[in-house]
């Protein structure tokens, strides 16, 4: 399957499993959005978690990683089933008390542990990022990085390894003090994980 019908299917089932998304929405990075990726109305559905994730972990198979780390929570579900179809070891890195991530659980990563990062969406790749950093603070090695929907636009960071996504979407956001009329009428709901 082509790179294109792969995007057009995901978000065919985003639509089919209600988690498309429209109002005016608080993102986690601050900005807002008249859209919103509730992935886990996507994933709450085995079946679709399963051909959605699926569909992720060919695009990060080429690594061959031993371990894929995801960022809680939203990428909890992604990186286990990209982990199941990889056949490899999944762990999570957390919020500690002040909001930022760490590894917790007795979760451990070897020096030289060859790894791939899985997320469900990205806006401007913070908390893969914040994840990467983590990983090779511990000696870890990124292999490569992955997301279900990068709605960044093009403007992700070097995070300094490949990075993949099922769909690429360049939604409008806009600053707390940039608001267009009709979304700076309405309050803006925070519909992700906090």
């Amino acid at each position: 399957m082509n790179p294109d019908e792969t995007s057009q299917e995901v978000l065919s089932l985003f639509k089919q499993t209600g988690a498309l998304l429209h109002g005016h929405f608080v993102l986690r990075s601050g900005l807002h959005s008249r859209e919103f990726f509730q992935c886990a109305l996507l994933l709450q559905d085995a079946v679709v978690a399963e051909r959605v994730c699926g569909l992720l972990a060919d695009l990060l198979r080429e690594y061959d990683a031993e371990t894929v780390v995801s960022p809680a929570v939203g990428g909890i579900v992604v990186g286990q089933e990209v982990a199941r179809h990889l056949r490899k070891r999944h762990i999570f890195v957390e919020k500690d008390g002040e909001g930022g991530l760490v590894l917790r659980r007795g979760f451990t990563i070897r020096p030289g542990e060859k790894i791939v990062v899985a997320e469900d969406v990205v806006t401007r790749g913070g908390r893969v990022q914040e994840t990467i950093d983590i990983i090779r603070a511990a000696g870890g090695e990124v292999l490569a990085a992955g997301s279900i929907v990068d709605r960044s636009g093009g403007q992700l960071p070097d995070f300094g390894c490949p990075f993949h996504s099922l769909v690429k979407m360049t939604p409008e956001t806009f600053a707390a003090d940039a608001l267009p009329p009709d979304l700076a009428g309405t309050p803006g709901v925070k519909p992700g994980s906090k």
